[in-house]
Order: C-alpha cells, then sequence, then structure tokens
C-alpha cells in the first residue's frame, strides 16, 4: 500500500511538470475567451460578433449584420487583479454613445464560492451595469453610479466595478464613443521640481498643503448610512458621542524627495527612493480614531479593500507588495496616529502625481450576521505649486533610462515589519495557543502519568477538546486544512516565499507545531487534539452518547475498506490542483471545517446540510469523517510513517487473547491482532488508560490477583495493594 501511494505521488508530480510546460495563452484575453462567450447572452438581440478592431483587441457586437456595438475583456485594458491574486475576466459591450449595453463575467480565479456566496449572485450584480453612461462617468470622475457590494466578496466587486468603469472609459476614447476623445495637452505641462524645499514642521505642511485631511466624526458617518434610507444601519448607528473620531486621516506625495525627508527623515527617505523604480511614485496615508483605513483583507488576501486611489479615469487599489510601514514621523509637532504607512503607485498605473487625485475611503457596517452596507468618503489631494515646475524641453542627446532596482534589503524590511506588526496584534492569541500546545506536549511526553486516573484524564481531554472547539476554532478561526497544503505546495513551484504564511500566525504555529509532532507522535497529535472539526465532532458524540444514541460499530471487513476512501480524496484533489488551483480549492468543500468553525454554520443551505449530515453520521459513528473522508487526515498521515518514536505501550497479549483496546479504540484504529495503525490512530491515549486499569485490562487483573494469591500464601502479613506495574511493594508483620 505503501508503495502504491508512493507511485502515485511520483506520477502526480511528473504530471504537474508537463503542465508546467504547457504554453500561455495568446497576447490579448479576449482571442481566447471569446469562443466561450455567446453574444445574445451579453447583447440582448445581438446575433454575432463581428470581426477585430484592426489597432484595439475589441469586436465588434452585430444584430443581422449591422454593428451595434463593440466588445471587449477588461483585462485587456486595465489591471484587474482580485483577491486571488489573478485577474477577473469581464466582457463589456458598449455602443456608439457609450452607453453600457452588456456585461458578463466571464472568468475570474476568487475564492468566493469557498465562503459561501453563489457564482450567479455575482454576476447577477454585474449584469446590473447594462445602461452605466461613461460620458457621465467620465466628466465626474467615475462617482454617477452607486456601487452595489456584495458582503463577503467586497474586494472583488471593487475591483470588478473598478475595472468595467477604467477600461470603459479607455475604449470610449480610444474609439471616440459619445464624443469622447483621448484627452490632448494643450496648456502648459509641469513636472516634479527635485530641487524645492519643504517645511520641518507639522502645522506648516499642512497649511501650505503638503499635507490634505479627510476628518469625519460619529455623528457625519451615522448621517451618511442614515441617508442610504435603509433601516438596518439605523438600528446599528454607532453608539459613541456624535463628536467622538471616526477617522483623521492625512496624505501626501512622498515620492517628492523633499516631502519625504520632512515627513518620515532622511535615512527613511533614501530607504524609500530606492524601493520606488523609475516611474512609480509613493503616497504616506496616516490614520487615528475609531476606524482603521487599512481594514483587515491585506492580511489574508494581500489587498487594501479600505482605500482606492482616484485619478480621473485612473484607479490603483494597493496590495501588500505596494505597502511597508512608517516606523517613525520627522516632522516637529506631528500628532499621534494609530496607523502611518506608505503606498507605491505602480509606473503603468497612468498616474500623473502633477495632477488632483483623491483617496477614497471605504466605510462599512454590519446590519446581519455576515452582511455589511458601505458608503465612501473622499480624500482630496493636490501638490501644491511650490514642488512643480515647468516641463523643460527634451534633451537634444537621449539619455539611458537608470532604472533603480529595489534591494532585497528594502523589500525583507518591508515584509517584515508588516507581519511583526500582524504578530504583535495576535500576542494574546499566540499566547494562548502556545500554552496549549505546551500543554500537550507535557501529556504526551509524560503519558504514563497523565492516564494513571481514568476520570481525570477524561475529563482533562473533555476540557481540552472544548477549549479549542470555542476557542481555537470558533473564536480564532484556527482550523487548518487541505487547502493550507495545496496552498504550500503550489507556492513551492511558482516561487516560494514565507510572507503569504507567516501574514497567519496561529495557522502558522499550528502547522510548525504539526510538523513536530509528525516526527514525534504521527498525526495523531493534531487530529486528535487540535483539530476544532474533531473536537466537535468527538464533543458531539459524547452527549450523544448520555442520550443513549445507539453507537454503530462497523465489521472490522467494512471499517478497513473504507479506510482508503480520504486518501483518495486527497490524491483527486492533489491531482485537480496540478491543473487548476482554484477549481482544487473549490473541490476542497469536502472538508467542511468553512462551514462549521470558520463560518458558524451562517452559510447557503447545502454546504449547511452536508455539514450537519457529517455532524449527525458522527453520532451514531464516532468521528465518523475523520475516520473514513477528511482529506487534511489522510496527507498528514503519509508523512506519519517518518515519526520516530512508538510511544504507545502495549503488552504481549494484546491481540491475542486480549482485545479490549481493539473494541474501545474509538476510531478502531487496532487491528484484531492487536496493533495500533498509526496512520488511523488520533493518540486520544485511551488505550494508554487501558493499559493502566486495574478494573478493565484482563492482563493487569491477571497480575493483581496473581500478587494477591502470591499474598495469601506467604503468610498473615498485610497486604498493601499497588498497581502491578509499579515496583512490587515490601509486606510487613
Amino acid at each position: 500500500m505503501i508503495q502504491f501511494r508512493s507511485l502515485l505521488w511520483a506520477v502526480l508530480l511528473c504530471f504537474g511538470t508537463l503542465l508546467s510546460a504547457q504554453s500561455t495563452p495568446g497576447q490579448y484575453e479576449i482571442t481566447r475567451l471569446l469562443p466561450k462567450i455567446s453574444a445574445s447572452e451579453l447583447v440582448e438581440g445581438a446575433t454575432d460578433f463581428g470581426p477585430m478592431h484592426s489597432d484595439l483587441p475589441v469586436v465588434q457586437v452585430l444584430r443581422d449584420q449591422e454593428r451595434i456595438g463593440w466588445a471587449f475583456i477588461t483585462s485587456d485594458f486595465v489591471s484587474t487583479t482580485g483577491y486571488s491574486g489573478k485577474p477577473i475576466h469581464t466582457m463589456v459591450a458598449v455602443d456608439d454613445a457609450a452607453q453600457v449595453i452588456g456585461v458578463e463575467l466571464v472568468k475570474h480565479s476568487e475564492p468566493i464560492v469557498l465562503i459561501g456566496i453563489p457564482d450567479s449572485k455575482v454576476k447577477a450584480l454585474v449584469a446590473d451595469y447594462r445602461g452605466l453612461d461613461l460620458v457621465a462617468e467620465a466628466e465626474s470622475g467615475g462617482t454617477t453610479h452607486e456601487l452595489d457590494i456584495i458582503s463577503g466578496a467586497t474586494v472583488t466587486i471593487m475591483v470588478i466595478d473598478d475595472s468595467i468603469v477604467r477600461a470603459g472609459l479607455k475604449v470610449a476614447r480610444q474609439l471616440g464613443l459619445g464624443g469622447l476623445a483621448v484627452e490632448v495637452e494643450t496648456g502648459p505641462r509641469f513636472e516634479i521640481d527635485p530641487d524645492a524645499q519643504a517645511a520641518q514642521d507639522w502645522m506648516t505642511l499642512e497649511g501650505d498643503g503638503t499635507l490634505r485631511r479627510l476628518s469625519l466624526d460619529v455623528g457625519q458617518v451615522n448621517a451618511a448610512f442614515a441617508a442610504m434610507d435603509d433601516p438596518r444601519a439605523v438600528k446599528r448607528a454607532l453608539t459613541e458621542a456624535p463628536e467622538t473620531t471616526f477617522i483623521e486621516m492625512q496624505t501626501a506625495l512622498v515620492s517628492h524627495p523633499a516631502i519625504a525627508r520632512a515627513l518620515l527623515g532622511e535615512a527613511p527617505a533614501q530607504n524609500l527612493a530606492a524601493w520606488l523604480k523609475e516611474g512609480e511614485h509613493a503616497i504616506a496615508i496616516f490614520g487615528r480614531g475609531l476606524y482603521s483605513f487599512k481594514g483587515s483583507g491585506y492580511v489574508r488576501g494581500g489587498i487594501f479593500d479600505r482605500i482606492v486611489l482616484i485619478q480621473d479615469d485612473v484607479s490603483v487599489r494597493f496590495r501588500d507588495r505596494m505597502h511597508q510601514r512608517i516606523n517613525g514621523i520627522a516632522a516637529q509637532g506631528a500628532p499621534e496616529f494609530n496607523e502611518a504607512d506608505l503606498f507605491k503607485i505602480p509606473a503603468d498605473a497612468g498616474f500623473d502625481p502633477t495632477e488632483p487625485f483623491r483617496i477614497q475611503l471605504l466605510v462599512q457596517r454590519e446590519v446581519g450576521a455576515i452582511e455589511k452596507i458601505f458608503t465612501t468618503f473622499d480624500l482630496g489631494y493636490q501638490l501644491p505649486d511650490q514642488y512643480l515646475q515647468p516641463v523643460a524641453p527634451p534633451p537634444a542627446v537621449e539619455v539611458p533610462a537608470a532604472v533603480s532596482k529595489v534591494t532585497t534589503q528594502s523589500e525583507s524590511q518591508a515584509h517584515q515589519a508588516l507581519w511583526k506588526r500582524i504578530w504583535a496584534d495576535k500576542t494574546v492569541e499566540i499566547v494562548v495557543v502556545g500554552a496549549m500546545l505546551f500543554l500537550l506536549t507535557v501529556v504526551f511526553f509524560f503519558q504514563g502519568i497523565a492516564t494513571r486516573n481514568e476520570r481525570a484524564f477524561f475529563w482533562f481531554r473533555m476540557t481540552f477538546l472544548t477549549v479549542v472547539l470555542l476557542y481555537l476554532g470558533w473564536y480564532a478561526n484556527a482550523q487548518l486544512s487541505v487547502v493550507n497544503l495545496i496552498a504550500l505546495f503550489n507556492s513551492l513551484t511558482t516561487g516560494f516565499s514565507w510572507q503569504a504564511f507567516l501574514l497567519d500566525p496561529l495557522t502558522f504555529i499550528l502547522w510548525f507545531a504539526v510538523a513536530a509532532a509528525l516526527l514525534f507522535w504521527g498525526r495523531g497529535a493534531y487530529c486528535g487534539w487540535l483539530c476544532p472539526f474533531g473536537a466537535l465532532q468527538e464533543l458531539t458524540n459524547r452527549i450523544a452518547r448520555a442520550l443513549h444514541i445507539p453507537q454503530w460499530t462497523l465489521p472490522w471487513g467494512l471499517h478497513e475498506r473504507l479506510w482508503p476512501v480520504k486518501y483518495m480524496i486527497f490524491l483527486g484533489l492533489f491531482g485537480v490542483s496540478l491543473v487548476s488551483v482554484e477549481q482544487a480549492e473549490i473541490l476542497a468543500e469536502a472538508e467542511p471545517f468553512k462551514t462549521a468553525i470558520i463560518l458558524n454554520f451562517v452559510r447557503a443551505w447545502p454546504f449547511v446540510a452536508y455539514a450537519a449530515a457529517l455532524i449527525i453520521a458522527g453520532l451514531f459513528v464516532e468521528r465518523f469523517f475523520c475516520r473514513y473522508l477528511c482529506p487534511l487526515g489522510a496527507a498528514l498521515a503519509i508523512p506519519a510513517r517518518l515519526r520516530m518514536f512508538d510511544w504507545l505501550k502495549r503488552y504481549r497479549e494484546c491481540g491475542n487473547p486480549c482485545q479490549t483496546c481493539a473494541h474501545q479504540c474509538p476510531v478502531q484504529a487496532i487491528h484484531p491482532t492487536g496493533e495500533i495503525n498509526p496512520n488511523e490512530c488520533i493518540n486520544c491515549l485511551h488505550c494508554q488508560v487501558l493499559y493502566q486499569s486495574t478494573s478493565q485490562c484482563p492482563v493487569v487483573i491477571k497480575k493483581m490477583k496473581r500478587r494477591a494469591r502470591d499474598a495469601a500464601a506467604s503468610g498473615p502479613e498485610r497486604f498493601i495493594t499497588g498497581h502491578p506495574n509499579q515496583p512490587k511493594p515490601k509486606l510487613t508483620n
């Protein structure tokens, strides 16, 4: 069986290598995706697509051979990188009046399905962009339409919205639709004056416009949500005093060297200059108050979902690799801020530092268990004239562009600062998890002492599992998943980085502990003690036993043949991940962990029904899912064969003739012949309780009786009763 699994691993790895060597698609996404799209579904009344434009990746939309519009894929014109880090491909059709006449979400890799949001819901929202007036959007800077966000898919929807508007405006201007045209500079042009100087104190920098501020109090935010005409928002109004600062946010363009020196100091300004490549710019954002402008989206998904930079039809959404933390403010008289961060603007974004721009802040309010509503506020910015100079005529001699590379040291410092801050914010959770791991390690090392008192050990285990379920699972959401392993393998094949794993401290600590435990005790250290869903199964089964719900013991032959199912599920998921990681993540819903632990059963009914069915099955067959279906357990069982020690004590009589442990093992991991299967054992230590039991273990009982007979045969001496595995007590007169 082991050799067979090893062969499968080798075959799958070879298959993955072949897949990685396949050729990439063509230059434009539209040439690859157009055959998958129906013209009639994209635009009502359309009959076919016509030829492609000679200069742009757009195709004609036809109705009976007559052109009624142009269609394009947004990712051919603008960046559409979503929460997953991969593009979201949306097809948009516009008519000659620059009106959107059709929108269809074609392809994406977003994990929205994994959190229970059906694809159909997102596609329905995207379809509502039909009728969008791009001329009005151009005049307003993309703010005339209302942004409708699905809670739980904030980043995804915002990226789709941004790409439809920006790509639509680019196409409309290139084709001259609705009277729009590519803007041509007619007046004097300006550029940053590198020799300009900046004031050294905060108040002056605010006064001359170097710093710009957005200040919102609780009363203003409550009024904004009340104006949305949603009674749920009014019911969830903030209860602090109206004058309490909700957020004070200030920003400055720190890619200007003088502003960087004034705000950050000489050395940090030099590091910033080294971080920025040619054509890139950076802004500093400072914030304090009740609300964070960063949010938490960047921790798991690497994207800052609460802020976006907008300049005309250019918008920039920031990711973790475009971010550095500001460790100190150099300007005199600077206030104390909760957050201070740098954000890089890519060179290809189309950003002009000499023109006005705004930072749009997304403010959210919870109105249900997992539902939120949103509103936005703008912080406008214009670089003051003192930092600008007229554009000089181009030099006669061509000067080679000097591209300053991002140093490894600066990148490393940026990543280190980010994950260190996250770890600092999770100090309490880390300490609690560390204490739990230390306690469990002590129990495993001294399991003979820990299991000596059957009743005390039972209640210790029940208490520990309860803490794992309530704190580690439902509170901290530290539930490991086979998806983590798929992501790890994918990162190893595409470019490994510790950054993604260090951003989630509890998951990182648990995986590190699991890796160590595999060498000492096998997979059971996690599966039997630290898995929140495993704890949920065992605790509910204990309640079922207390309610006298009958327990089913599967015949050994059937039980043994069901073991391989979980290995098949894992190998299937692994094989699919070699073709499509996104598809593998969807199929990983074979694990009910997200439904039962992460989302607390607040999810679409099919997911809840599936998780509930597994828990109900576990009421009759203890740990039903763990035994037969868990792909994570199967993945951990494979390297568990490498463990260096065998801690579980056995007697020669175990299995022949004694079957007590085999019959009482909660997961039937003990063969009738007495051997413990390490692939199935969850290290519950119940067999070690029985190993010392003076009332259940026949071997111990036999020793006790023999000692009693020996004591009786030796005369009237008083016999002191002790455990047969302890040194034989002395007899006294």
